[in-house]
């Protein structure tokens, strides 16, 4: 019995082990939060983000000493690349990127390094909206939150 019980032990910090690695190379996933991004890095950089309304999440990195990554919305408008949450200022990875604006967004299995800027002006938070309200299929006359935040990303 004494030897059943070390094999079950080991079988289980085996079976921990696999779960940890693959959740530090795959995830995010769905709301657990991951490390580092993997996939294709392009250094590049890029004039039109459109690729991001043919996707229905992106993944963002923030704190490229200690990566937080997450699924969220992305979407473009006139070339342009935004992220954005509800809920916004309780989150910590928009506090993180208010904090630090450098961080990776991965869009399609490619990895871009970013900078983060929160969007503040009524124009721009108006353009971002109606980005993901086209994508999303949300009617476009739907009132944006005032709890809502976009933030454009840009490469470097």
């Amino acid at each position: 019995m004494k030897k059943f019980l070390e094999i079950a032990a080991a079988v289980v910090v085996l079976l921990s082990a696999s779960v940890l690695l693959a959740y530090n190379y795959t995830c995010p996933c769905a709301i657990i939060p991951g490390r580092a991004l993997s996939g294709e890095l392009n250094t590049n950089p890029v004039d039109d983000w459109s690729i991001a309304n043919d996707v229905p999440l992106c993944q963002l990195e923030v704190r490229p000493q200690e990566p937080h990554s997450i699924n969220l919305n992305c979407m473009s408008a006139e070339h342009r690349l935004f992220v954005s949450c509800s809920a916004c200022e309780s989150k910590g990875w928009s506090s993180i990127a208010l904090e630090n604006p450098q961080g990776r967004i991965r869009v399609n299995g490619i990895v871009y390094p970013v900078t983060m800027r929160r969007l503040t002006l009524d124009s721009e938070l108006d353009l971002s909206w109606q980005a993901r309200s086209a994508k999303l299929g949300v009617d476009p006359g739907t009132p944006r939150p005032d709890d809502w935040w976009s933030f454009e990303m840009k490469t470097i």
